[in-house]
């Protein structure tokens, strides 16, 4: 459905709700209930608004659910990887990427309950691109670093597969990781263990 301008004010002075309103509200809900909880009238209101603003964006509920994937993938990944483009160091640009993430994943439920929604074939596809971009991201440090393509590969998924541990326990039992200043040590030893010469990685 064609849009009209966003942010115009309704009668009464009301901000219009936008597309973006919408995602992030839905995005909301599937870290809370996963994507049974996408549904349109529960969504208007917490919104405090009708149906008739979802129309006014979306076709329908799938339209909603891809948007809100769309959202998640640039906040989660392509945003996080333009912030660290101005470091020239790949070692920092590492290091700040294993420590923002790990915060950010932190407070994310959707780190956890989208892989359990894995078999939708829209989040399938989101989570495809995802990890295909963070790991490639991270062997582009390792090669930055001086490890050879094969190698950088490999610390690469091992990094990442690092990460999706580390946020299952954030969220499972956060008990069972260090917190505050052991918690960036233990980061910064992780780190430290990856960038360690071994001829077997």
């Amino acid at each position: 459905m064609v849009q009209r301008g966003e942010g115009v004010a309704r009668e009464g002075g009301r901000k219009r709700l936008t597309a973006q309103d919408w995602a992030d509200v839905a995005l909301s809900a599937m870290g809370e209930g996963g994507l049974a909880a996408v549904a349109v009238e529960p969504l208007a209101a917490r919104l405090g608004t009708t149906k008739g603003s979802f129309y006014w964006h979306f076709a329908n509920r799938e339209s909603l659910i891809e948007a809100a994937l769309d959202r998640w993938e640039h906040k989660s990944t392509e945003a996080i990887i333009a912030a660290l483009e101005s470091e020239p160091d790949p070692e920092t640009r590492l290091r700040r990427l294993f420590s923002e993430a790990s915060e950010l994943a932190a407070h994310d439920p959707l780190e956890v309950s989208l892989p359990a929604s894995a078999g939708h074939p829209r989040v399938a596809a989101v989570l495809r691109r995802v990890t295909e971009r963070r790991v490639g991201y991270l062997a582009q440090l390792f090669v930055e670093l001086g490890f050879p393509p094969d190698a950088a590969g490999r610390r690469a998924l091992l990094a990442y597969t690092g990460y999706l541990g580390h946020t299952q326990l954030t969220h499972a039992v956060p008990e069972t990781l260090p917190a505050g200043e052991d918690g960036r040590r233990y980061l910064d030893s992780v780190i430290d263990t990856l960038m360690a010469a071994a001829p077997e990685l």
